[in-house]
C-alpha cells in the first residue's frame, strides 16, 4: 500500500529549472514604461516578490491603480516566461519522466502564474500526468494567496479528494505551505539550493525526484532528515 495517495509539486526549480530573474526583471520594466514610470532599479526589485502592501504603496507613488497595474505586470512576467520556454532557457529536470511510475495521483501547486504552468504542462506535454494544477490569478487577491498561505493546496486536496497527500517543493515557502495545510513536505535539494536554510524541518530532504519512489513504497527514512543514520 502506498504511503501517500497523492503528490503535489511546486513547478519552478522542481519541474522546470527556476526563471532567470533578469528575464522577469525585463518584464517588469515593460510594465511601468507602459504607465509612462521610469522606475529606479529599486522599484523594479521590489516588485520581483511582491507583497499587496508594497504593490499599493507604488501605485499611489506613481497615480496608478494596484490591480491594472499588477494584472499588466504578471501578464508581461507571464509572455516572457512562455517566451523564455519556448526558447528552450526554461528546460525540464532530467529526473521528471519517472513521475509517470509513481502508484498516487499527482498535481501542480505553484505561486508562478496560471497562465505560465498551463503554457508549461501543454510545452512540455505533462497535462495528462497531472490530474490537477494551480498558479496564481493576476489579481490583488492572488498575491495574498501565494505560499506560504495553502490557498492553492486546499484547492487542489479538494479536487483529489484527500488529504493523505505528499508536497514536494524547493523552497521555505513550500515546506510553511505544506505545514499549514497539515501536509507532510518533501524537500528537493537541488543544485541552486546548495546551502539554503529552511525555516522548518521538512518531512523529507530528497536530492531527487526518483527518491519519492522509496517514500511512496513506506521505504523514506532514509530522506528523513530527523531520524538517526543507521550505524
Amino acid at each position: 500500500m502506498p504511503e501517500y495517495d497523492a503528490v503535489l509539486f511546486d513547478n519552478d526549480g522542481i519541474l522546470v529549472e527556476p526563471t532567470d530573474r533578469a528575464v522577469l526583471r525585463g518584464a517588469i520594466s515593460e510594465t511601468y514604461a507602459e504607465f509612462g514610470v521610469d522606475p529606479t532599479s529599486e522599484e523594479v526589485e521590489e516588485l520581483m516578490g511582491v507583497t499587496l502592501d508594497t504593490l499599493e504603496g507604488i501605485a499611489a507613488e506613481h497615480g496608478l491603480d494596484p490591480a491594472e497595474f499588477w494584472h499588466r505586470r504578471d501578464m508581461n512576467a507571464s509572455e516572457a516566461q512562455c517566451e523564455l520556454i519556448r526558447d528552450g532557457g526554461k528546460p525540464l529536470y532530467a529526473d521528471v519522466p519517472t513521475l509517470s511510475e509513481l502508484s498516487a495521483d499527482l498535481g501542480v501547486v505553484s505561486n508562478n502564474q496560471h497562465r505560465t504552468i498551463e503554457h508549461i504542462l501543454e510545452f512540455y506535454d505533462l497535462g495528462g500526468l497531472f490530474e490537477t494544477h494551480y498558479g496564481r490569478e493576476p489579481t490583488l487577491e492572488g498575491i495574498d494567496r501565494k505560499k506560504p498561505s495553502a490557498y492553492y493546496l486546499e484547492r487542489a486536496l479538494t479536487d483529489l479528494d484527500t488529504r493523505n497527500v505528499l508536497y514536494v517543493g524547493d523552497s521555505g515557502v513550500d515546506v510553511l505551505a505544506a505545514a499549514e495545510a497539515g501536509l507532510d513536505c518533501a524537500f528537493v535539494r537541488r543544485p541552486h539550493r546548495e546551502g539554503y536554510e529552511l525555516p522548518t524541518t521538512p518531512a523529507y530532504e530528497i536530492e531527487s525526484l526518483e527518491d519519492l519512489h522509496a517514500i511512496l513504497r513506506g521505504d523514506g527514512g532514509a530522506f528523513r532528515p530527523d531520524m538517526e543514520p543507521a550505524t
